[in-house]
């Protein structure tokens, strides 16, 4: 799961939104030198991440990648499933994805002094190029998945990987809304212990 469904699982406090977003920007353990319910997010985005990463379903789609593209495997699900996540929006959240999407660029904009730099940054440009609403434009994706790709030790041109995740997107789809329907789930719980 990449930024659009963390932040969709974390529901609907603002805080925990945020934190959603944090898990991929805030690295070791929790200080206590944040919002509680920023942490709540981060650790609720943590938890998701453990969970994906060790699914038989998510390794199974792994293993099908041809081996050039298997070794990025986490990244380029991550962003397809954003990608699957935000072109079937309506299926999964009664606002549309535009407002949701304006409504935590707004959120994330309030927190910006607690943000880490890469996180303040994402919170500027965020908003200016639509990048959360973008994943539902197919022709985004692979510019979006070569920008991640620079960012890696050598860097790889990712988005050469689309078409060979495309073909697989039945399969993928139904990994996805498998993964979502447990996550759901699970942050529910998460967020709501005594229910």
């Amino acid at each position: 799961m990449n930024y659009l469904a963390h932040i969709l699982l974390s529901g609907s406090d603002p805080g925990t939104r945020v934190g959603g977003l944090l898990g991929d920007f805030v690295k070791g353990p929790l200080a206590a030198n944040l919002p509680p319910e920023i942490e709540t997010g981060i650790r609720l985005h943590r938890r998701i991440d453990a969970i994906t990463d060790s699914h038989p379903e998510f390794l199974a789609r792994l293993a099908e990648l041809p081996p050039p593209w298997r070794r990025y495997g986490g990244i380029l699900l991550d962003v397809y499933f954003d990608h699957l996540l935000a072109s079937q929006w309506r299926e999964f959240h009664h606002q549309p994805l535009a407002q949701f999407c304006r409504e935590f660029y707004q959120q994330l904009a309030e927190f910006a002094p607690l943000l880490p730099q890469r996180a303040l940054h994402f919170s500027t440009v965020a908003p200016k190029v639509g990048w959360l609403e973008g994943y539902g434009e197919a022709s985004k994706i692979p510019p979006m998945l070569d920008n991640l790709g620079t960012r890696l030790r050598h860097p790889v041109a990712l988005g050469q990987a689309w078409p060979e995740l495309d073909q697989r997107r039945r399969e993928l789809d139904q990994t996805f809304r498998q993964l979502l329907a447990e996550h759901r789930q699970l942050a529910n719980h998460f967020l709501n212990p005594e229910r």
